[in-house]
């Protein structure tokens, strides 16, 4: 898509945590909008509904939970935490129907954030994340990455020792939600991912991640060692029923799967990686990406995630320029220590390569993208810290894109939703 500022539209605004930042641009510059293909698709919040409640009534390889469920004495609904797209509200009341169809009331089901070694939620958040009625009838619980609070279930071909929450592992029926989007790390999110890392000790999210420093994934394509290791994991300890929905970033329910967590999966994953995936048919000078706005630009810990995505689209020794409040900061207090007290990037990474370090490794992602551009950063994360990161604050958004495209022939492109944005490359 080709745009033309000021003369033929409006003054883009680009998602900025639950607000919108103005980019005023040159007069008369035109750009290239670098976008996921969603837009055919017909959207509401009753059309979401709807297609949960027909995945659910129509369940891939499997029983309908109403009927799985029938003379289980407890179940655990692992769910995605506040950092994620999934609409976990509407997931939970026909989910909970179907359970208490086949029997179970509401003391006989727990619900656990699947919080990987992502920090705990407070009550409120809690009680935001699943609705008030449902917080105050079914228990909700933060999952603990410690290997105290977690159970040993074996050990993967790849090393990744198993250890799962004790309340998931010992329940006699598990039902994992979540949302499906490409993933940088294991190729594609939802499915197993809810159990690993989702649930497990921090020992088995760090074990697995080191792999990450071995063998590469592509975005939206499951087929990789990492996520072969994931699904290796999961046989440790199944998941019997799986809900998972693809989402725009209005957390409207593009299509939703449900049924046999493998074959559900891999029918979800077909419409996701349609939509999400980007081909790489041109790099640009520079590149403008908001990370589409909360829940995508929390923390610079989930940002780096659309500044990764956009790195694939600029040409080497290109700039960019990004868009991401991080009113949680860096996200990570393990990665903000190191940023903060270490002698200098090549130092950090020489030490990650040596032994992974979960937190910390994302310093690997920022070296990756300075590798390739000087990165900008219009965020409310404090001046030293952006510094430090090896990127410039970029205070006045319009003001450093004129600086960027002084040169009338500079090629421009932007990606109002980079989180959802995801680079594919001829094979």
């Amino acid at each position: 898509m080709i745009c033309k500022a000021k003369e033929d539209c409006t003054i883009p605004e680009l998602r900025y945590g639950c607000t919108t930042v103005p980019l005023e641009l040159p007069s008369g510059r035109t750009y290239d909008t670098l976008t996921c293909g969603l837009e055919t698709l017909e959207t509401s919040p009753e059309l979401s509904q709807d297609r949960i409640r027909e995945a659910l009534a129509a369940p891939i390889g499997a029983r309908r939970l109403r009927e799985l469920a029938k003379g289980t004495s407890r179940a655990v609904i692992l769910i995605s935490d506040g950092t994620r797209l999934c609409p976990t509200r509407l997931l939970l009341p026909p989910l909970l129907e179907e359970l208490m169809v086949a029997g179970l009331g509401d003391d006989q089901i727990d619900i656990v954030v699947a919080l990987g070694a992502h920090r705990k939620h407070t009550p409120d958040e809690l009680k935001r994340l699943v609705g008030a009625e449902i917080y105050a009838r079914v228990r909700v619980h933060n999952h603990s990455a410690e290997s105290e609070d977690c159970v040993y279930r074996g050990t993967t071909s790849l090393g990744t020792p198993v250890e799962i929450n004790r309340l998931v592992a010992e329940a006699p029926l598990r039902i994992a939600t979540g949302n499906i989007e490409p993933h940088a790390m294991v190729g594609i999110s939802g499915g197993v991912k809810a159990l690993v890392p989702g649930v497990a000790s921090k020992r088995t999210i760090e074990c697995h991640h080191a792999l990450s420093l071995t063998y590469k994934a592509v975005p939206g394509v499951p087929t990789n060692p990492l996520h072969l290791d994931l699904e290796e994991a999961e046989r440790f300890v199944p998941i019997q029923f799986l809900l998972n929905v693809i989402v725009d970033h209005d957390r409207h329910v593009l299509k939703a799967v449900a049924g046999n967590p493998a074959e559900a999966h891999k029918k979800g994953t077909e419409f996701a990686a349609g939509w999400f995936t980007r081909q790489v048919t041109e790099l640009y000078d520079v590149v403008i990406v908001s990370a589409g706005g909360a829940p995508k630009d929390l923390q610079m810990y989930q940002a780096l995630k659309a500044l990764r995505n956009a790195a694939a689209f600029v040409k080497p020794g290109g700039a960019l320029l990004l868009v991401a409040e991080c009113p949680e900061g860096m996200g990570n207090g393990l990665f903000q220590h190191w940023i903060e007290t270490m002698g200098d990037r090549r130092k950090m990474t020489d030490k990650l390569r040596e032994r992974f370090v979960l937190g910390a490794h994302k310093i690997l992602h920022v070296e990756e993208v300075l590798h390739r551009a000087r990165v900008f950063v219009r965020s409310s994360l404090p001046r030293h810290l952006i510094e430090l990161l090896g990127f410039y604050p970029a205070d006045d958004l319009s003001a450093t894109a004129h600086a960027l495209l002084q040169d009338p022939d500079t090629k421009l492109a932007l990606m109002p939703f980079g989180s959802l944005t995801y680079p594919r490359r001829q094979r």
